[in-house]
């Protein structure tokens, strides 16, 4: 499995963001999809996740800020990030689960002034 990240960019303060992630499959056959993020010096944590059945998981940090969402039709996931922090600054990578295999997208940079 494939997935393409996009959508970050420079955003103030308080303003908002739509990653998308696209698969080159069906999402249907992964198990959970979701986002991570990083920043130089600190591990990958998690944002977001969806398993197969809807159920959704959020990092402490972004609940009531972030939403993960899905359109199956287009194999295509998305994290609606709002309010967004300075401290959300970070390079966001969309992440999926198929069985035993973790894939990961290529980083899409989200960087928040103040």
């Amino acid at each position: 499995v494939q997935l393409q990240a996009s959508g970050g960019g420079l955003v103030q303060a308080g303003g908002s963001l739509r990653l998308s992630c696209q698969a080159s499959r069906t999402i249907f056959s992964l198990n959970v999809r979701g986002w991570y993020r990083q920043v130089p010096g600190k591990q990958r944590e998690l944002v977001a996740s969806m398993a197969s059945g809807g159920n959704t998981n959020y990092g402490d940090s972004v609940k009531g800020r972030f939403t993960i969402s899905r359109d199956v039709r287009a194999n295509t996931w998305y994290l609606q990030m709002n309010s967004l922090k300075p401290e959300d600054t970070a390079v966001y990578y969309c992440h999926a689960v198929r069985g035993l295999y973790d894939y990961w997208g290529q980083g899409t940079q989200v960087t928040v002034s103040s």
